[in-house]
């Protein structure tokens, strides 16, 4: 089955369906320090560098079966202004769903941040429900946890998947593994080979044993300190995200102590010192493979690529849900699928 892919990042959604059998046949990215990374690594995928907006349909190969990709998420995020749709960054939803009415695969995947659900968009969540069903499409959608389908990492995000009306499809989300992978792992076979990024944050490029197993250096903020960032190897990692300042400490230190409300400190008698999870290490925790190189001169370059990125495994496992439903199968990754389609209720 052949895909296109919006806002495609680094490119870890378009990995998973490419894992699962699809054919990638093109891709859009406007940030141009992500482009040699994505090109490298999808070298046989047409890739078209402009901003969506200015991508008329009739640019985008026809006869495809499905659009794949995620908006971009700031406006919606907990931790960002949360100004939905009413920012222009919310508003290149309505890009997507331009392209899809347009071209009419027979499904499409978007994914978004948990802040989408936040109880404040309702309104705006409803418009983009309504554009989707305009388009021409029964959309299903669910808050998920990237940790139940095989990611060391807790991570939710809300997963939109529509089939074509003329289908008579509703796609039903699979139930999550039996396993749940660790940071032991993911990450303990290179936990002796890390190097600290050069001066001003730059990468030791060339240098480096292990391609991109580099970690940030610097001060952390009063907000990072503000909780516990240590996970234990025998959990899953906390949530990588798109700041290298604010990626998650190496279970190699002990957890952090609480001084106060809203106050951590590293505790002195740690075995071994607080550092950063390094690029790589944030990269396998989102389930990239290690031949998956990531290109940059600044390492904060590394972990917005790794963090905005969906993860691998989850990807692949919404990928072959999505193709076994087109086969008509009951089982989707050994695991029964749900009995019916579900709705998320808005918090």
């Amino acid at each position: 089955m052949k895909i296109i892919s919006l806002f495609s990042g680094a490119g870890g959604l378009d990995l998973g369906f490419e894992n699962s059998g699809f054919d990638l046949v093109w891709a859009n990215e406007y940030d141009k320090t992500i482009w040699k990374t994505f090109q490298s690594n999808f070298p046989h995928t047409q890739f078209d560098k402009r901003d969506i907006r200015d991508i008329p349909s009739k640019d985008i190969p026809d006869h495809i079966d499905g659009i794949v990709g995620g908006p971009p998420c700031q406006s919606w995020s907990e931790a960002g202004t949360q100004r939905g749709i009413d920012d222009a960054r919310g508003q290149l939803f309505f890009e997507y769903i331009r392209i899809l009415e347009d071209k009419q695969p027979k499904f499409f995947l978007a994914e978004n941040v948990a802040g989408m659900l936040f109880k404040k968009n309702k309104p705006a969540l409803q418009a983009i429900l309504k554009a989707f069903d305009n388009a021409g499409y029964t959309v299903q959608y669910e808050l998920l946890n990237a940790n139940d389908f095989g990611v060391p990492q807790d991570r939710k995000r809300v997963i939109f998947i529509g089939f074509r009306q003329d289908l008579n499809k509703s796609f039903i989300f699979p139930k999550p593994h039996r396993t749940i992978p660790t940071l032991k792992d993911t990450i303990w076979d290179i936990r002796e080979s890390a190097m600290p990024a050069l001066e001003k944050n730059y990468t030791n490029g060339d240098e480096l044993d292990i391609p991109n197993h580099e970690y940030m250096i610097g001060g952390f903020s009063s907000m990072f300190m503000s909780r516990n960032r240590v996970r234990t190897w025998d959990e899953p990692s906390f949530t990588i995200q798109a700041g290298g300042r604010h990626a998650p400490i190496h279970p190699q230190a002990n957890i952090m102590i609480k001084v106060e409300k809203d106050k951590f400190k590293f505790d002195p008698d740690s075995p071994a010192p607080y550092r950063r999870l390094t690029v790589r290490e944030a990269a396998r925790v989102q389930t990239f493979p290690d031949d998956f190189i990531f290109h940059y001169e600044r390492v904060a370059d590394g972990y917005k690529m790794v963090g905005n990125a969906v993860p691998v495994n989850f990807a692949k496992a919404l990928a072959e849900a999505i193709k076994s439903q087109f086969e008509n199968k009951a089982i989707i990754n050994s695991e029964l699928v749900s009995e019916s389609p579900q709705q998320l209720e808005l918090f």
